[in-house]
């Protein structure tokens, strides 16, 4: 609930708020997470929010001040992939081929210039078939870059999501009405 109540009052300060992605909660308006775009930087939000307000859901229990932590996430680094940005390098590869291989570059070096990734293939007897082949791998290495930064960015995410510091509060807020009091 004072997640939804949070998000709620941040929709009313800055309306180019959008909801990026949510985990829901025991229902409707309440999250147990939520991933926010905005246009304006929210940055200075980062820490705990704290809402003092008796428990709605047990009226008799003492507890009164509830936490919400607010965590500014950067999207993992990807790396697009062009051909454009491929450059083929030429060997002769040696192997099987006779003394085709002696004379003809038939070996191809594949580098993708913004990361560096490079990839041979001297499988084949044309160059313009190692062309691909080269081609080929330094595509699923780029992807493999990408996989593995996106999945350094999830992991990050869920180390966040449970990590929350009570005290201290960036904002506090009242009351069932969610007002702001500092």
């Amino acid at each position: 609930m004072a997640v939804g109540k949070l998000l709620s009052a941040l929709s009313e300060e800055f309306p180019g708020i959008t909801i990026v992605e949510e985990t829901a909660g025991g229902g409707p308006g309440r999250f147990r997470s939520a991933r926010i775009s905005s246009e304006t930087n929210l940055s200075f939000l980062k820490g705990t929010v704290l809402w003092i307000c008796k428990s709605p859901y047990r009226p008799h229990h003492g507890r009164k001040n509830w936490f919400v932590d607010v965590s500014v996430r950067h999207d993992a680094e990807t790396v697009d992939f062009a051909e454009s940005s491929v450059r083929f390098e030429t060997f002769r590869s040696g192997g099987h081929g006779g003394q085709n291989v002696n004379k003809v570059e038939t070996g191809v070096r594949a580098i993708h210039e913004p990361t560096g990734v490079s990839a041979i293939s001297t499988d084949k007897r044309s160059q313009h078939l190692n062309k691909r082949i080269a081609l080929k791998r330094v595509l699923e290495a780029v992807a493999a870059l990408n996989s593995n930064s996106m999945a350094t960015a999830k992991s990050l995410d869920r180390l966040e999501h449970t990590r929350i510091v009570r005290g201290n509060p960036v904002r506090v807020y009242e009351g069932m009405e969610f007002k702001r009091i500092r």
